[in-house]
């Protein structure tokens, strides 16, 4: 049946008009996205990018489809969306292994909050998928499944730790799909992946059933090929969870509507801070193709009237550093999470270091486990935290100081490692060069959207960072500069040919 849909860079919004025209049924769409990933993921290219599919997202598709055929009503704003979810949030009855060997058959009874707020809006559950052991990377390499593949380029690494949904989202293999950003696992492998990752406040988004990392900076968030996704998950997603008391913070976006704040964005007269200090080293032939990607954005978006304006960040390199949490207090937030869920049948990722259970190329997991089981015997500990404060106010009077609607940058000072790289060793997650830290360790909120592709074919994503709570402005400068720059392009895989074909 001609239609005027199609499954391959669909959004939220075609899929819908889609239903309600009775051109194609809930069923179909999750039929279709199933196809995909038996092709493309688990056979073809092999991504490795899904790690379990639901057996029962059909049966739930036609629940939909007969609700409408009843109704003549969605069953809500994200009826029939199919979501594709990173393995570190908890789903009912749906194996979620937090991306470690020692949990890889754990089934939940329960779905964090986030997941819960997806189902109770419409939307369908189509699988999890792959990332590093507990979150710890900006790579994909994992205890459980091995490393994902860059669906732009197979022999490179689709960055991490949001790895698999990274991949998924941008090889078509569903509609929409979640993540989970600490230091930048949402942004990093959207930019690696021609995806749209927008990382929020921290407490926007209840954490409750995802395992954490680093307890303050930890957000759930979307991974998405247009904005408009992205804001109409938000629109789900925030909000108070008694079970999570940082998402109090939600108050100040009672009754906010992310979707509707889109209306009439432009970046004409946007006041638009470039952060040059963060920019690749152009002798670097990989920092100097992320450059010319980004100069020729920055030209475009300037053409199309946004102000441009030269800035810095007094004492970055420091605050990045200082401010870090990982080696101090991750060890603690994640041993009270196991803890605190006996059910998983993990003591902690002590046990973990100490079986050698994990992916050898983890060296932030060792760095973490290193670390004091309490991070109040650090004698540095209070002085980081309390730097976090200093770091964020000498970062507002930077924006107060140049009258700045936001911040760019390169998510990543170079493109997409290759995965010799990676299991090689050339690159560790402490050693790669990523700009993604500076929102996380602020506490401010960011996205990545895609700013072109190099010559050799990688795609580049520029950071759009905003103060704290301004997710509204930020999703309306990243939907004008999507409209502006239009860089997101389907990469081109192929199925395995059958005989018969």
């Amino acid at each position: 049946m001609h239609t005027g849909w199609d499954l391959e860079e669909a959004t939220i919004a075609s899929v819908q008009a889609a239903y309600r025209a009775r051109e194609v049924s809930a069923r179909e769409v999750v039929q279709g996205y199933l196809d995909r990933i038996a092709a493309l993921d688990a056979a073809g290219p092999q991504l490795n990018a899904v790690i379990t599919v639901s057996g029962t997202a059909l049966e739930e598709a036609d629940e939909l489809d007969r609700r409408l055929e009843a109704t003549g009503e969605l069953a809500g704003p994200l009826h029939g969306v199919p979501v594709l979810v990173k393995d570190q949030a908890e789903t009912a009855g749906l194996r979620t292994t937090f991306g470690n060997r020692n949990t890889a058959d754990h089934v939940p009874a329960e779905d964090a909050t986030a997941v819960a707020r997806l189902k109770a809006a419409g939307a369908i559950i189509l699988g999890k998928t792959s990332m590093p052991d507990f979150a710890t990377s900006w790579f994909s390499t994992s205890s459980v499944t091995g490393v994902t593949k860059n669906p732009y380029d197979l022999s490179r690494d689709p960055g991490g730790s949001s790895s698999g949904t990274g991949a998924a989202i941008a090889a078509n293999l569903a509609l929409v799909g979640i993540g989970e950003d600490t230091g930048g696992s949402i942004r990093l492998p959207a930019s690696f992946c021609n995806l749209v990752g927008v990382r929020v406040t921290p407490g926007l988004i209840s954490r409750r059933g995802m395992s954490p990392l680093v307890t303050p900076q930890d957000t759930a968030g979307p991974m998405t090929r247009t904005v408009a996704d992205a804001a109409a998950l938000l629109d789900v997603l925030v909000g108070f969870d008694q079970a999570d008391d940082y998402t109090t913070v939600a108050r100040h976006h009672r009754g906010t509507s992310f979707s509707a704040g889109l209306d009439g964005a432009d970046v004409a007269g946007k006041r638009l801070g470039v952060l040059r200090g963060v920019f690749p080293d152009g002798t670097d032939p990989d920092g100097a193709a992320v450059n010319t990607v980004l100069d020729r954005a920055l030209e475009r978006l300037g053409a199309a009237g946004a102000e441009l304006v030269e800035v810095e960040i007094p004492d970055l390199a420091h605050y990045t550093a200082f401010t870090s949490l990982y080696f101090t207090r991750s060890r603690q937030d994640m041993n009270e999470f196991f803890a605190a869920h006996p059910e998983i049948g993990l003591g902690g990722v002590d046990e973990v270091r100490d079986t050698g259970t994990y992916d050898e190329h983890l060296d932030l997991f060792e760095g973490i486990t290193d670390g004091p089981a309490d991070p109040t015997t650090d004698p540095e500990y209070l002085q980081r935290v309390l730097s976090r404060e200093d770091f964020a106010r000498q970062v507002l009077a930077v924006f107060m100081e140049h009258e700045l609607d936001a911040m760019v940058f390169p998510d990543v000072q170079l493109p997409a490692p290759t995965h010799e790289d990676v299991l090689g060793g050339r690159w560790t997650c402490l050693t790669y060069p990523t700009n993604t830290i500076i929102a996380s360790q602020l506490h401010f909120p960011a996205a990545s959207v895609p700013a072109g592709f190099t010559e050799g074919g990688l795609p580049v994503g520029l950071e759009i960072m905003c103060a704290d709570l301004e997710e509204v402005p930020l999703l309306q400068i990243a939907a004008a500069v999507e409209g502006v720059l239009g860089a997101r392009r389907a990469p081109q895989l192929e199925a395995e040919r059958t005989e018969s074909a």
